[in-house]
């Protein structure tokens, strides 16, 4: 028998799959998701990007089973979601999604609701407690663990959020912006060096992260992939390198991915420069 401590690295990585395949997703009459096609068949980090209202949330929902496709299907380890109670609770026991702003119960404390959730999650106690140990003292939360969640800072209360993903210890992460919500700087400093550690290029961890994030500069140091979304489609697929190829080196990422999404913001801010000028 493997040693727990190992838990997270011995999948073989057949069993390492997702598959959707021609997801459409409407709000009313309006597709949101247009034929999705998309296969994640190595542990990393993958992050979808795109403008505001593009559908990114949307497509994160339904990759962690909290939406059902009005067409399509998603497949991961060789089921299908949400196709059966079984199979549904069989991939929910390998996979967790953490939604941008999670209801939490706020008369509880971090500790009792962090240790609820592992044990859902079938976590041995003697490692939960470790564990929880060890998330309270990276995300500094030590001295709120024992206090009602409702009593936190905004920042606290997502700094427990993020504790009750990582907690779980699953193969699967579905991140919805996890860097949002009134992180403090040694809060993203700490979420990074987590996620980098589920990095395909630095690491023997068979974690997959699948997550969403509107900053630039999260996607060029953590992404293994990256999915770009734009009306309804997935535009790019691919690394942040091949992501940048026709730019100059020296181009932020931010201006790359501005041009991929809206080729003419441009010239759109230069029209309205043009016209403060002429106005003022």
């Amino acid at each position: 028998m493997e040693a727990e401590s190992e838990k997270w690295y011995h999948y073989s990585e057949r069993s390492k799959m997702l598959e959707v395949k021609s997801v459409w997703q409407y709000y009313g009459a309006s597709p949101i998701l247009k034929g999705i096609d998309l296969t994640i068949d190595r542990p990393g980090v993958v992050v979808i990007v795109g403008p505001n209202g593009i559908g990114k949330s949307t497509m994160l929902r339904v990759l962690g089973g909290v939406l059902e496709p009005q067409q399509g299907s998603v497949w991961i380890d060789g089921k299908r979601r949400r196709s059966s109670p079984d199979a549904e609770l069989e991939i929910r026991k390998q996979s967790v999604f953490l939604p941008d702003d999670v209801w939490m119960p706020t008369r509880r404390t971090p500790l009792e609701w962090l240790y609820d959730i592992g044990r859902i999650w079938s976590v041995p106690v003697p490692r939960l407690a470790s564990h929880l140990e060890l998330l309270f003292d990276l995300f500094d939360l030590k001295q709120q663990a024992k206090s009602p969640i409702g009593s936190l800072s905004t920042g606290q209360k997502k700094k427990v959020a993020l504790c009750s993903a990582l907690v779980t210890e699953t193969k699967w992460m579905f991140l919805d912006e996890p860097f949002s919500g009134g992180l403090d700087s040694a809060g993203i400093l700490a979420l990074m060096e987590v996620l980098k550690r589920f990095s395909g290029q630095n690491s023997k961890c068979k974690t997959t992260v699948v997550m969403t994030t509107p900053v630039a500069e999260l996607v060029a140091q953590l992404a293994d992939r990256v999915i770009l979304l734009r009306d309804g489609q997935i535009a790019f697929d691919g690394s942040v390198g091949s992501l940048r190829s026709g730019f100059d080196s020296a181009t932020p990422l931010s201006v790359v991915l501005e041009h991929q999404v809206r080729p003419d913001a441009e010239q759109a801010i230069k029209r309205y420069l043009d016209w403060h000028r002429v106005d003022g």
